[in-house]
């Protein structure tokens, strides 16, 4: 089917019909005003209709560790770290649990540089079971990064419910790139490994990568739609201080914005980040973000104060929401917080 000289209303009907050629994506992805709209408004019917309640998941984020292995292109952790690494205690991370349990949380974020070493995935295990022993309705999700597929096991068994582990980009030139130390094979095959250990699984890409095309985001969205996944995110690409990408340009935030709202159309069912990189790239971006579709939101209340500024995912200078912010937001969106889990 050729489809070069489709128009905007065309694409709409044939992303409403379910039909996701490439070329309707591509189209889609450089959406901008009236089009756009159209295109939010398409997505979010789709969310409301699989979250009729229309709740937002509310995870709080406990930055375990920011030991890291990997030294991405894109990042200043790891080896390319100037800052102190750490690791919380078992203590610590129970006492963070605690605390975020009275509070209402139910839904937690353990969040960690990549870090192979048994003992620290041991650690991680222990804590988790630690956690499920006392409160059994807590929703735990890792983000670990590549681990053995023993290892996946091992964390799933201790009580685990789910895993995020993004492909970041399906163009395997622009991943080894951006990840010199990995391949893209290797990491689908994470992928598939969590998978198979019985996770239910968050994938997604970073929009705005060095030399990514718009052929390259609708490729990122077919693979997020072949995987059987339950969570899917777009963050948006931003140069980290000391990394080897610096000096490269932010990534567009209406790209990334047209992404989300294609994930949701895609795949209705799904959880979809609001993620805090829309906020820094500019005010007010994670409320376009559920005006785009997604239903879930990270509150960054679970890191120790004093060492938020040493998990520099794609800034030293981060933007890290607090509830209230998130109140606001979600009910100009005309959506409400959860208190639970919107599944496990």
């Amino acid at each position: 089917m050729i489809l070069n000289d489709i128009r905007g209303q065309e694409v709409l009907k044939y992303l409403g019909k379910g039909i996701f050629y490439r070329e309707i994506l591509e189209k889609a992805l450089l959406f901008d005003n009236e089009e756009q709209k159209a295109l939010f408004k398409l997505a979010r019917e789709r969310r409301d209709k699989a979250f009729p309640e229309k709740f937002v998941e509310v995870r709080s984020v406990v930055e375990i560790s920011n030991k890291c292995r990997q030294g991405c292109s894109y990042c200043s952790m790891g080896k390319k770290m100037a800052i102190r690494e750490y690791t919380i205690d078992e203590s610590t991370l129970i006492s963070v649990i605690n605390y975020l349990y009275n509070r209402g949380r139910r839904v937690v974020l353990f969040q960690s540089g990549e870090n192979g070493e048994q003992g620290y995935i041991d650690m991680v295990s222990r804590c988790i079971e630690k956690v499920k022993d006392k409160y059994n309705d807590f929703i735990i999700i890792l983000c670990l990064g590549n681990l053995s597929k023993k290892q996946y096991i091992q964390l799933r068994m201790a009580g685990a419910e789910r895993y995020i582990l993004k492909f970041e980009t399906s163009n395997p030139e622009i991943y080894k790139k951006a990840k010199p130390n990995d391949s893209l094979e290797n990491r689908l095959r994470c992928i598939d490994n969590i998978l198979e250990a019985g996770f239910s699984l968050g994938s997604g890409n970073i929009v705005g990568l060095p030399g990514q095309t718009i052929t390259d985001i609708a490729n990122d969205l077919t693979l997020m739609h072949k995987y059987n996944l339950s969570m899917n995110s777009a963050t948006v690409f931003i140069p980290t201080e000391s990394s080897a990408y610096m000096d490269e340009p932010v990534g567009d935030l209406n790209l990334t914005l047209n992404t989300m709202a294609l994930m949701r159309i895609m795949n209705p069912g799904r959880l979809i980040p609001a993620t805090s990189s829309l906020e820094k790239v500019k005010k007010g971006g994670q409320l376009r973000g559920l005006m785009a579709g997604a239903n879930t939101v990270t509150i960054h209340d679970g890191t120790p104060e004093e060492l938020k500024s040493l998990f520099p995912i794609y800034s030293v200078n981060r933007v890290t929401p607090n509830k209230q912010h998130f109140t606001d937001i979600v009910e100009q969106a005309y959506l409400k917080l959860s208190k639970e889990a919107l599944y496990v």
